[in-house]
Formats: C-alpha cells, structure tokens, sequence
C-alpha cells in the first residue's frame, strides 16, 4: 500500500503548536521546537543508514517550497547520492579571513634580532627595547599597518623639547622600523615618522632645542645634590654616585660586574665590549668609591651584577631620570655628569688636557700620536679622580678646590 503524501495544509502548518515531528509524507516532516520554533526536515536512508537533512525554517521556506526540496533530495538518494553532501559543495566558499598585521613590537623584535651581529654588544639591543617600549609605548600594541603620523607625533611631543636627543633617536628608531615592516608587506605608503619632508614641518629642529650637549648640573652644584643623593637607600641613587665619583658612562656602571673591581689595586677594569671607543679602560677608584662598592663585593659572586633592579637584572638608564624627578631636579641628565667632571677639571685643576680627556675614557690625538701612546696615565688619572671625589664630598667644594690648585 502506498504511503501518503501531501498530509500537511498551508493553515496546518501555521496552526500547529504540538511539539515534535509532523509528516506531510515520504520523508517530509515538520519540527515543532518546544520554544513553538518551525523547521522542515526530510529523512531519507543512503547505503542502509538513516539520514536527516534540514530544508529551512518555516518562515522562510513555504510547504510548496519544502516539497520541491525534498523532492529533489528525495531523486538524488534514489540515484545513491548524497543530497546533503551535494548542497554543500554547491555553497560558495568563504572568503578567507583578513590577515591581521603584526604589531610594532612584533616587528620591533624582529629587526633586533636580524641586526644581532651588527651591533658591538648587547646593550644596544637593549638600548632600543628600552627607549621604544618607554617613549614609543602607544605604539608598540598596535598593529604596524595602523600606525600613522598622530601616532608617532604621540610619542614624540613629551620628549621631543625635553630631551631631545632621547627624541631624535627614538624617531629614527620608529622609522627604521617602520621601513621594515613595509618591505615586509604590511604596511604601504609613506612612512610617518620620516624626519625631512615630513616631521620637519610639524616639530622644530633639534639644533634649536640643544647645543649638541648634555643637559649637565653646573659642577659648583655636584656636591650638593651628592649630599642629598646619599640620604636615598634605593640601588640606583649607589650606581649614579658611583657614576659621578668615576667619571663613567651610565652603560658602564650599569653593566659592572664583581669581577671586573680589583679592591687591593684600586682599579676597575671595564672590558671593551662595554666601552664606546671598544677598548678595554681602566678607572681608578677614589676612597668613596671603594667605600661603596666593598660591601657589594663581599655579597655577591664573581660573575653578578654590582647594582641590580628589583628581579635582579640590570638597570634600566630610565631609573636616573626617576631620581631626578623625585629630586625635583630639572634640566639634567645622567651623561652630563661628565660634563659637570670635564667643567670642574678644566677650570679648577691644572692637569694636562690628556690626562682629564683619558679619565673620561676619550682618545686624543691622531692614529700616529695613538699608536705611539701606550700608557693609559693611571696614576695621573687616580690623583686627579681622588680630588674629583674630595671635591664631590665637599658641600661647598673650597677646601678640595684649593687642594687642586697645589698638586
């Protein structure tokens, strides 16, 4: 007997509210959901296993409609196809997912690491890290290819009257880095941080800001604010009056390690990977220098760190700009220390200009002159930083004046 068909009405389907499956005939049926939802279904059998293909929802697909689709299905399973399968392949692929550009810091880590055997040492990676992830922070979240010249000027604008040399190499960094991503695919167009055409015409120029100098505490004033920097407990205000006392660089100080301090001696060497010029240097250690790094010395192992930040690591040069915030000292930077010892030695000493440019670990002369040079002046050097120290330690600088004057 056959089965019937077409049991369903147009006002059927529309007034049903019973929950479950209703069938209008040969595999059609209408699905009542319990929420009162209305769906067609045709269930057909292929290869001897019983299979459900979903036709719509009643408010989109009338009866007619829901018949001639499971007729069709119902021709192609007779044929042993597979009318779910069919209709799949018939459906347009998707369009692929939008690529999302990679960040600034992707990027950014990327060259530094491309550019690892460029670099003398490490520090300069770290020197990039540490200005772009301070100065250029808005940006290193964001997705390179978004990145436009608001951005940049973002970043820019705090530094750029302040420090200015801070600022034009954080400028160029960003643009070096910018640059690459570009040549990489994921960005286009002009790059927003270039200086000439560009920037120019929104920031003034940084010879307008600065001499070319670092902004340095007249070296009358260094006693001071050493009197005061000594009142502060905090590793970095040690390191920083062990900056002033040797005439170092910041990087230098930062990067000293146990075993580079000879106490008995009184010397520290800095090996050459450390150093600007990439020449070992030898520093002779005034009474307060050895002093404060004794104690330090007797604390830690050959190879550790002499200062250390919180996870034990070292500094970041940010922490002197930190001291000097809460010092309420404006107009400053750690380097012009050097100038305030360069000032002082000049105008308060009679040591020959070698012997004051040698402690300040600068080279002087021609090739010729150098290759002749073979001694550093360390004793020299060491009567000139034992007054620098005495001057240091002096609140009002006369009595380590006048021992200058008679050395």
């Amino acid at each position: 007997m056959a089965r019937a068909i077409n049991r369903l009405s147009a006002r059927t389907v529309q007034t049903l509210t019973e929950p479950g499956r209703h069938a209008d005939g040969d595999g059609l049926y209408l699905v009542v959901d319990e929420n009162g939802g209305k769906r067609w279904v045709y269930l057909f059998r292929l290869a001897g296993k019983r299979r459900e293909m979903g036709l719509g929802p009643l408010r989109m697909v009338s009866l007619a409609q829901a018949r001639e689709l499971a007729g069709k299905a119902r021709t192609m399973a007779a044929q042993g196809l597979d009318p779910v399968a069919a209709r799949q392949a018939a459906l347009p692929s998707p369009e692929p997912a939008p690529q999302t550009a990679p960040t600034f810091a992707a990027i950014a880590d990327a060259f530094m690491d491309d550019r690892a055997g460029e670099w003398r040492n490490a520090k300069h990676r770290q020197q990039w890290r540490n200005t772009l992830t301070t100065y250029a922070a808005n940006l290193w979240t964001m997705p390179v290819s978004d990145i436009g010249t608001p951005d940049v000027l973002a970043a820019l604008r705090p530094i750029w009257r302040e420090k200015p040399e801070t600022a034009s190499r954080v400028r160029g960094r960003i643009e070096r880095i910018l640059d690459a991503a570009k040549v990489e695919g994921h960005r286009e167009g002009e790059n927003p941080a270039r200086w000439r055409g560009h920037l120019e015409h929104t920031l003034p120029k940084a010879a307008k800001l600065s001499r070319g100098h670092h902004p340095a505490l007249p070296y009358q004033d260094v006693p001071a604010f050493v009197a005061a920097l000594r009142s502060r407990v905090a590793d970095s205000a040690r390191a920083l009056e062990i900056i002033i006392l040797t005439a170092a660089r910041s990087g230098e100080v930062r990067g000293m390690r146990a075993s580079e301090v000879d106490l008995e001696a009184a010397v520290w060497t800095v090996p050459a990977e450390r150093m600007k010029g990439g020449r070992q240097h030898r520093v002779p250690l005034s009474r307060p220098a050895l002093a404060l790094l004794a104690p330090r010395l007797a604390a830690v192992g050959p190879d550790d760190l002499l200062f250390t930040n919180t996870k034990g690591g070292m500094f970041s040069d940010m922490v002197f700009d930190a001291l000097f915030k809460r010092a309420k000292v404006e107009g400053i930077t750690t380097h012009g220390f050097r100038s305030s010892f360069r000032d002082w030695a000049g105008d308060e000493t009679d040591f020959p200009r070698e012997v004051i440019e040698a402690a300040l670990a600068h080279l002087v002369g021609d090739d010729v002159e150098l290759a002749y040079r073979r001694g550093d002046a360390l004793e020299k050097r060491r009567h000139l930083m034992d007054l620098w120290a005495s001057f240091v330690a002096a609140e009002n600088g006369a009595a380590s004046r006048n021992a200058s004057r008679s050395r």
